[in-house]
């Protein structure tokens, strides 16, 4: 008589190295939030590095800041409180297994962060008809200014760049997760994929509450 085997039954998402969904779930989320640190790190630079010259230079920061839309600023600040409230929705609904709530979830969040890129590509475009783009090509009144203005400029161009390319890719994150989504692999045990870009998401949009404020309301007013 043949011994008698015993097979086991392959839990969906679960990697060969992990235990449990539970242990995998707890590695993948501590994993994104070593990633989160270091982000904040690189973004925190660039934010005492503006810091510090806004001092050196308040007046000509105060009347580059002027040149900034306020209005555009504050509908795409809106539009990002919105998304981070529809990619909660789709974690809740990831936790409940309401595949097509996800999906709807997740495409209203890359909707609004389709509107996001739209408005800060209208922002860039004028930016750089007023020629504002640091460069050969820049200009700005007074002239006296022009030299820390164009300083201003550069560090909105890259501090607000660098926050555009982290929204392509989390908008790539999203694409990736809606087809992951609707093929049946995120399931009510295994939705850690949903909650971990939805840290990602979010970390994004507190990103842009620090941006705002800095770029668009502080550096307006000039240091007595």
């Amino acid at each position: 008589m043949l011994p008698e085997t015993t097979h086991t039954v392959p839990v969906t998402g679960l990697a060969h190295h992990f235990d449990s969904l539970d242990q995998q779930r707890e590695a993948t989320t501590l994993g994104m939030w070593v990633f989160l640190v270091t982000e904040v790190l690189f973004f925190g630079g660039l934010f005492l590095v503006y810091t510090v010259y806004r001092n050196w230079y308040p007046g000509a920061f105060a009347a580059a800041s002027h040149e900034l839309d306020v209005t555009l600023g504050t509908i795409n600040t809106a539009v990002l409180i919105t998304s981070s409230l529809t990619m909660a929705m789709a974690v809740h609904a990831a936790q409940l297994g309401r595949r097509q709530s996800i999906m709807v979830f997740l495409a209203l969040t890359m909707a609004l962060g389709g509107v996001f890129l739209g408005i800060k590509g209208f922002e860039y475009y004028h930016k750089f008809v007023e020629h504002h783009v640091p460069g050969p090509t820049f200009a700005f009144e007074p002239k006296e200014l022009e030299r820390h203005a164009q300083l201003f400029f550069s560090l909105y161009f890259i501090m607000t760049g660098l926050h555009a390319l982290h929204m392509i890719i989390g908008f790539g994150i999203m694409v990736w997760m809606l087809v992951w989504t609707y093929r049946g692999g995120i399931t009510r045990e295994y939705y850690s994929p949903i909650e971990i870009s939805g840290l990602y998401w979010h970390f994004v949009d507190i990103v842009w509450i620090f941006l705002f404020p800095l770029l668009y309301l502080l550096g307006r007013h000039a240091a007595h």
